[in-house]
């Protein structure tokens, strides 16, 4: 476990006795792979385990998969040329290709969690006031807070209250009130398709 080894004493990473590989089992077949040139004659210990996350966590979430990505990326290029993919985000591009969503106003408010200052307060002057100014929003404006809170611009597919977080586990949108000193503008946690919302005085600020 990676995040095991950031919490274990230094002087006891080398008695793991690990090197800069990994292995691979797959139909029957076992396969060891470098992760830098020469992995197997490196030792890891204290002063290289930071390289030696990094090139673990990489080669898990990219280089195992990298054929297979390749042809992906080489098959979508081919219908839409790399060129006119640069100007934009991802973000923008979910929205270029998948279009602006219609957003249930009315389930994402029966759905939506208050925690902090403001916790099991959906009737707070504050609370009114938020959703007062993002019903004002047009379809694209609702579509990018949306996506700027939980990383998706549509509802999802059962509906705001089956709203899932990165785990796959049900995490409804949620606003947590924060004190104004703990920051000025809203902040966001896609994780927990969370929004840290500052203590506004009035409308007008929000």
């Amino acid at each position: 476990n990676l995040n095991k080894l950031e919490d274990m004493p230094e002087d006891q990473i080398e008695y793991l006795c690990l090197d800069f590989t990994v292995v691979e089992e797959a139909m029957g077949s076992t396969e060891t792979v470098d992760l830098i040139p020469n992995g197997a004659d490196t030792d890891v210990d204290a002063d290289n385990l930071p390289e030696f996350l990094e090139s673990n966590f990489k080669y898990r979430m990219l280089g195992r998969v990298q054929p297979q990505l390749t042809e992906l990326l080489l098959g979508f290029l081919d219908v839409i040329p790399e060129c006119l993919l640069v100007p934009f985000d991802y973000q923008e591009l979910e929205l270029i290709l998948c279009g602006l969503p219609h957003i249930d106003m009315e389930d994402w408010v029966a759905n939506t969690e208050y925690t902090g200052a403001l916790t099991g307060q959906p009737d707070h002057q504050l609370v009114k006031c938020w959703w007062e100014v993002v019903e004002k929003y047009d379809e694209e404006m609702k579509a990018r807070l949306l996506q700027f809170v939980t990383a998706t611009s549509g509802d999802p597919s059962r509906g705001f209250g089956y709203l899932q977080g990165n785990d796959g586990n049900i995490m409804k949108f949620t606003i947590m009130v924060v004190e104004k000193s703990e920051c000025l503008y809203p902040r966001s946690h896609t994780c927990f398709n969370r929004i840290n919302l500052p203590m506004y005085d009035s409308k007008e600020d929000l």
